[in-house]
């Protein structure tokens, strides 16, 4: 006997893929419309307490963005990033773009559904710097990096071991849905290479755009 497990098609797999982010999407939706009730009767602060700890999680479906023409693989999957940062800084400037600088980590894994199937997790210190011009609404601008494990080694022309260096850089906004809970939204260009260390070293490149939701205790 077996299972839809286990015989799962490509064409499903291709299909599920497809609907992630619309099934991530309304799982939020429906999250922070039951958090939003009480939100009424909450005071926003104008900015986050220094000290603030903020833990996340985001997700999101990823596509190739070829540069150079030794990077052949066409690779496409999904990744979940959950992370945890701090707040370190009053505001900082003025006008449109006042903000804070935030420290944080997270861990990156990705898993690639098509044409192969492959895993990979990473760990990446980064830094966040979050608008506090826009009360409940505030952007931000997130970059990092660090090291990365992936079986796509040997198996792909881009990549001939294991171990790798990820780096990453995106922009976003978050919504203040209560005091403690926000929806976040953005987009992030990701590089993953051997950082020289064998060759060939090409590297991959690939977009992701994400949803996400965190959590904040002062």
């Amino acid at each position: 006997m077996s299972t839809g497990l286990i015989n799962e098609s490509p064409t499903s797999r291709q299909h599920l893929a497809r609907r992630f982010p619309g099934l991530t999407l309304g799982f939020l939706l429906v999250l922070c419309g039951l958090l939003d009730r009480p939100a009424a009767a909450v005071e926003f602060p104008a900015s986050t307490p220094v000290g603030t700890h903020t833990v996340g999680l985001t997700a999101g479906p990823f596509f190739p963005i070829r540069v150079l023409s030794s990077q052949s693989s066409k690779l496409f999957g999904k990744a979940i990033m959950p992370s945890w940062t701090v707040t370190l800084t009053e505001p900082i400037g003025s006008g449109w773009y006042q903000g804070q600088l935030a420290f944080g980590a997270e861990i990156v894994a990705f898993h690639t559904n098509e044409p192969i199937s492959a895993d990979s997790v990473g760990f990446t210190p980064k830094l966040v710097y979050t608008s506090t011009a826009f009360g409940r609404v505030r952007p931000f601008l997130e970059a990092g990096g660090g090291p990365l494990w992936t079986d796509l080694g040997g198996r792909i022309p881009e990549q001939p071991g294991q171990f790798n260096f990820l780096v990453w850089g995106g922009a976003g906004c978050s919504y203040q849905v209560t005091r403690p809970w926000a929806i976040d939204a953005g987009y992030r260009v990701i590089h993953i290479s051997n950082g020289g260390t064998r060759s060939p070293n090409s590297g991959l490149n690939f977009g992701l755009p994400f949803l996400g939701l965190s959590y904040h205790w002062y």
